[in-house]
């Protein structure tokens, strides 16, 4: 497993909104400006001894902002933002100690004159760094910036944050067809930890460093209150911050929710095949489908028994250089990709088709899509900082579940944060770090009605001990919902009325199921 891959996958965690949020892309701005005329022939060289203008900068509170250029990753595309850093101790119980810049950007709103609260967009992951995904976030939020500035904070140990990336020989990305190695999971963590500690104490990268690092912010830019927006990992640094600054938030909107009581990693065996069963239960409701596929699940099981007996080489073509290749189909390999699929209705539609293609030799739309999705079974969640998250927050409390063994999933996930958690230092975690969040602030939950890894029934739980929130139910989607549908409208009148039990939703009827691909032409009319 490669340190690569891992961090590949602490962005995946948010592929469904990515996908979505590109459909709405509009990537504007208001200091977007038209490009100046071509200076005439003769000025040209009289252009040449002129000094270039000093960049534009923004004096907000404490810090002075420089307008910049955020670059969207695998993309041309950029968004313009107005970009600085603020220094804090990377281990606050010693001030005088080494210091780390945290990476930030504001969104700055149209209006001549913001409103004083701002909205703190909170990445998933963890791993995903916020200032990577300006144009995404703009586009699904662009509603509220006519009022309000929207910051963009890169967590410590990621992005532009004294990120804890890690660099690993390529050759160990390839699948090898032997499956889970705790050995090798152990020993790939501890070459991470080599490579880190030349430049940060892992201890100190957790969701409450985070949660003080987002507060400093706040104060230095002189923002009295935040309007949070947090998307799944992002939902628990948000309900973090609510407990230990309420006096600083105004509101709450929390995306596919991950509630304070869960331990990462405890149930998503679970989650991924209540997901899966749900969604292959339409094909099976669906006559054509039905006819096509007929029980795709059980076919998706035996392919996996299948292959974990006997892993091979196959060979297909590779999706962006046309080549023929050859990879292993493993177990591994068909779990990572199904899994991954799942986050999205839209390459969930694609699942029975390429399980049942997979299930008869033809192995190129299955693994080819792998290779897109660049993923691996050991591709947790992301690099050394969501090591930092996981092994001190969540796996001392992890425990495998015999009712798991016999899911698609299995109990790899715990064994492997087990196995890297072995090796990897663990930071403090307060007592009350795993209860329920109680706050009389409006919280407004989205959730999607087929969410692979954050469930329905996951914000329905941290409703329960809010007094002003309502729980939002995106039927026929995924993972990471703000960007569908009306959810950008809605959100907005949330933040701007404060008023999550009676605002109209009905909007979310329009929402439709995605349907099936019976074939690489699409469903049927």
């Amino acid at each position: 497993m490669s340190m690569n891959s891992r961090k590949r996958m602490g962005v995946i965690a948010a592929v469904a909104a990515a996908i979505i949020a590109a459909n709405h892309a509009r990537h504007k701005s208001p200091e977007h400006e038209a490009p100046a005329p071509a200076p005439a022939q003769g000025a040209a060289s009289a252009q040449a001894n002129v000094k270039p203008a000093p960049p534009r900068t923004w004096q907000f509170g404490k810090l002075t902002l420089t307008a910049c250029d955020l670059g969207q990753p695998n993309s041309g595309l950029s968004t313009a933002a107005w970009c600085g850093a603020l220094e804090v101790p990377e281990n606050r119980a010693e001030p005088q100690g080494r210091k780390i810049a945290l990476k930030l950007a504001v969104l700055r709103s149209s209006a001549q004159v913001a409103s004083p609260d701002m909205l703190a967009f909170l990445a998933g992951g963890p791993g995903q760094a916020a200032t990577d995904y300006a144009g995404q976030i703009g586009a699904m939020l662009d509603p509220l910036r006519a009022h309000r500035d929207i910051l963009l904070l890169d967590q410590r140990g990621v992005g532009g944050s004294n990120a804890l990336d890690c660099k690993a020989d390529d050759k160990a990305d390839a699948d090898d067809g032997v499956g889970f190695d705790p050995d090798k999971l152990r020993a790939a963590a501890a070459d991470c930890l080599k490579q880190v500690q030349s430049h940060a104490d892992p201890r100190y990268y957790t969701t409450t460093d985070a949660v003080e690092d987002l507060d400093e912010v706040r104060r230095a830019l002189g923002v009295p209150q935040f309007d949070l927006v947090g998307v799944s990992y992002g939902t628990r640094v948000a309900q973090q911050y609510a407990m230990r600054h309420p006096d600083a938030v105004r509101s709450v909107v929390l995306d596919s929710t991950v509630p304070n009581s869960v331990v990462l990693g405890e149930d998503f065996a679970r989650n991924l095949d209540d997901a899966l069963k749900a969604q292959f239960a339409r094909c099976e409701s669906d006559a054509a489908c039905k006819q096509r596929f007929g029980n795709p699940y059980q076919t998706l099981i035996q392919l996996r028994d299948a292959l974990r007996a006997n892993p091979h080489p196959v060979s297909f073509r590779d999706p962006q250089s046309y080549q023929t290749v050859q990879r292993v189909l493993s177990e591994d390999s068909l779990v990572s990709v199904v899994r991954m699929f799942a986050y999205s209705p839209v390459t969930a539609a694609l699942l029975p088709l390429s399980i049942d293609a997979a299930a008869h030799g033809d192995v190129g739309p299955l693994l080819g899509q792998a290779k897109l999705l660049t993923v691996d079974m050991a591709d947790l969640a992301g690099s050394g900082m969501s090591y930092s998250i996981i092994c001190s927050e969540d796996a001392d409390l992890l425990t495998a579940r015999p009712q798991d063994a016999n899911t698609l999933l299995g109990t790899h996930m715990v064994d492997a944060y087990k196995a890297i958690c072995s090796a990897w230092p663990r930071g403090t975690r307060p007592a009350d770090f795993h209860q329920p969040l109680k706050t009389d602030k409006p919280v407004l939950l989205l959730a999607g009605q087929y969410d692979p890894v954050t469930p329905p029934r996951y914000a329905d739980e941290v409703a329960k001990s809010l007094t002003d929130a309502r729980v939002l139910l995106f039927k026929g989607q995924g993972h990471s919902v703000l960007a569908t549908g009306c959810g950008p409208q809605l959100v907005q009148h949330f933040v701007e009325k404060l008023d999550p039990k009676t605002m109209d939703a009905s909007c979310l009827d329009r929402l439709q199921q995605q349907p099936f691909f019976i074939d690489f032409n699409g469903a049927t009319p």
